[in-house]
């Protein structure tokens, strides 16, 4: 059974990644309130991938046969000033997620939650990759903040709707991955 330290985290974070969640779904409603289909569309998808990570922890905590709690979330921010920002607020959050991941693998190791520790993995090596890639993105969207289209150029090229955006290597997650 998993060390009851990292449960209890485990569960907090839980709620982290279905408040980044409603956080991308913010993002989106507002791109797509600006007519910018693919930055929409490209949070929308984030937004799924997010809340597929909390049910790859609930799945992992079944699994473990220890306690789930489904935490409520704050408000996610709906109002921006300009292009820019609900890109700039998604890099923030995604550096935020790896301290968290990074301080629960800490937990897992520093309890001798061996099984813990290797569940969180995957969710480190996701983490450089979304890192990454909100800088990417945030660099694109500041060089082309008056000309938007530039960035749906972009993310047509880097990120085109209806990539498989799967990764066999993740774990399970609670109720499929959807």
């Amino acid at each position: 059974m998993a060390a009851a330290r990292f449960v209890d985290r485990l569960n907090e974070q839980i709620g982290y990644e279905f408040a980044a969640s409603q956080q991308y779904i913010a993002n989106a409603v507002y791109y797509e309130r600006q007519t910018l289909p693919r930055l929409a569309g490209f949070f929308y998808g984030q937004a799924v991938e997010e809340r597929n990570h909390a049910m790859m922890m609930v799945r992992y905590l079944l699994d473990a046969d220890a306690p789930v709690a489904i935490p409520g979330v704050t408000p996610p921010e709906v109002d921006f000033a300009d292009l820019v920002a609900p890109v700039s607020l998604a890099l923030e959050q995604e550096r935020r997620v790896s301290e968290q991941i990074a301080e629960l693998m800490g937990l897992a190791r520093e309890e001798g939650d061996f099984l813990s520790e290797q569940f969180l993995q995957w969710f480190l090596k996701e983490q450089v990759e979304e890192v990454a890639m909100m800088s990417s993105l945030l660099a694109v969207v500041q060089r082309s903040a008056d000309a938007p289209g530039f960035v749906e150029d972009y993310l047509s090229r880097e990120h085109p709707t209806g990539a498989d955006r799967t990764d066999p290597t993740a774990p399970p997650a609670a109720g499929g991955a959807l």
